[in-house]
């Protein structure tokens, strides 16, 4: 925010107290915060309760800053300092900003590779702050969902995350990564969740990745899921409260960050199934589409920015696609229906009400510069959004444009297929983009990050691709870069590097 941020710890006062063992004392954690590394010219400071009951973890609110200013932060205990973070506040509201830069990324999966994408993004210190879409961690026991059956590192506890234990030992054996830890120390995240923070394809009485009586009440494991992720995420969220938020960054762009899985309707049964078009049936819940559209209109913040843990850009898939293909792609996008109709009902695609209103929103009011930032689908995609799929581009317009980040570790289709990279997933690549003409780049294979910069002008996000996900050292190349032009709606190649 402008005048505050977010700081986040974790301690373990005592032997026992280990991340889910419910055990150790309450303790008080000191804080503080510098206008420089060397910590010379403290600007705050406190002190923060914590315990068991918190899994030991700490979030402080850390006050009266200065707006778009940089911070140094670090906490103690005893004789004990921990390591030192960097973190930025926000402009102030309304104050000329002329550039802003994001790291964007998502679907990081601990047993498919290392999380190099975080290490890069650390050493590029020019971040403003990083957009994390979703899918921080994973559910799944050791060797689950593995396309390629490489476990590169066994998941910690060795079992399905169903329980609170369960979820807050999976997050603090994904905070130990530490290109991770680079990352948060190098600059503030702003995050939501997807699906995999609690279960795959999640929805507000239930997961595809739930079996109810087995596995317990749906209920009771996501309330588990979402204080887990309260206690151990640098997130102004408290478990009961609304994870949907919107930050604004001066004139130059607002950021209204969704909550796609608490107040979702069931995925309909295919893609066939009429409950797809009811407008019955929402992605987002009333109140929250509500505010999303309030949010994106012509005044204020000239970019509205959305931070969307699934794609809003309809696609088809063609039934030209070998049945192996068809399958591949299946499996990657989670759908159950892909000849002709939308082929993921886990995406707005499956909910055409809400998606036609929030289309039909941006077209009726001329709502101009709105970008769609998107996760959860394992691929890199760079789209228009047309006002009118069917007749597009000979009639009708562009209403916004999304990008979508490919995944940090997580499966894509050469890993599905198990086929070598840039081969059988070029050939699908081509067809969906013929299928699709507002998809102007679609890659299947590559792992890696994003990197997005706002100016006035535009907005434009490079893709970055990892050599090989499963080597800790990985190095990283760019891949292509697209821009999407002030007052256009629509996505263009770009050259060079930001």
């Amino acid at each position: 925010m402008p005048g505050s941020v977010l700081l986040w710890t974790r301690v373990t006062p005592t032997p026992d107290a280990l991340p889910g063992s419910g055990a150790g004392p309450d303790i008080s954690v000191g804080w503080e915060v510098a206008a420089d590394a060397g910590f010379k010219k403290i600007v705050a400071r406190g002190t923060a309760a914590t315990g068991a009951a918190r899994d030991h973890t700490v979030k402080v609110v850390a006050g009266r800053l200065a707006p778009a200013s940089s911070y140094w932060y670090r906490f103690t205990l005893g004789a004990a300092v921990s390591a030192v973070g960097r973190t930025r506040t926000a402009p102030a509201a309304g104050a000329p900003v002329d550039h802003l830069k994001f790291g964007v990324v998502s679907c990081a999966n601990w047993q498919a590779g290392y999380f190099s994408s975080y290490r890069h993004l650390a050493a590029r210190g020019d971040l403003d702050a990083v957009l994390h879409l979703g899918d921080y961690l994973y559910e799944y026991e050791p060797g689950g969902y593995q396309a390629r059956d490489v476990v590169v590192r066994p998941h910690d506890p060795a079992v399905e995350m169903t329980r609170l234990e369960h979820y807050r030992r999976r997050h603090a054996q994904y905070k130990t990564d530490p290109d991770l830890q680079a990352l948060h120390a190098a600059a503030p995240f702003i995050v939501t969740w997807d699906d995999h923070e609690s279960a795959n394809d999640a929805w507000k009485g239930g997961a595809e990745n739930h079996t109810e009586g087995a596995e317990g009440a749906w209920r009771e494991r996501f309330a588990a899921a979402h204080q887990a992720y309260a206690e151990w995420m640098p997130v102004r969220y408290e478990p009961g409260g609304q994870l949907y938020r919107r930050l604004d960054f001066g004139s130059l762009a607002s950021l209204s960050m969704l909550d796609l899985r608490s107040y979702r309707d069931q995925q309909a049964a295919n893609g066939a199934d009429p409950a797809v078009g009811s407008p019955a049936r929402t992605i987002t819940g009333a109140a929250q589409m509500n505010w999303l559209l309030g949010n994106l209109k012509s005044t204020g913040p000239q970019w509205k920015l959305v931070g969307n843990p699934v794609m809003i850009a309809p696609v088809r898939v063609p039934s030209t696609l070998s049945t192996a293909e068809l399958s591949g792609v299946q499996k990657l996008m989670g759908g159950t229906s892909i000849s002709g109709v939308p082929y993921n009902v886990d995406q707005w695609d499956g909910y055409e009400a809400d998606q036609h209103r929030v289309i039909s929103h941006l077209r009726d009011n001329a709502v101009k510069d709105t970008v769609f930032l998107t996760g959860d689908i394992h691929s890199g995609w760079a789209c228009d959004i047309p006002a009118d799929p069917a007749t597009y581009p000979f009639t009708g317009d562009s209403v916004a444009a999304e990008l979508v980040c490919t995944s940090v570790t997580s499966d894509n289709l050469d890993d599905i297929l198990n086929v070598p990279p840039r081969t059988v997933s070029v050939v699908v690549e081509n067809a969906i983009k013929a299928a699709n003409p507002h998809v102007k780049y679609l890659d299947f294979d590559s792992h890696g990050y994003s990197v997005l910069d706002i100016t006035p002008a535009g907005v434009r996000m490079d893709w970055y691709v990892l050599a090989e996900r499963t080597s800790a050292g990985s190095g990283s190349t760019l891949s292509t870069s697209f821009k999407v032009q002030a007052n256009t709606g629509k996505v263009t190649k770009a050259q060079g590097g930001i």
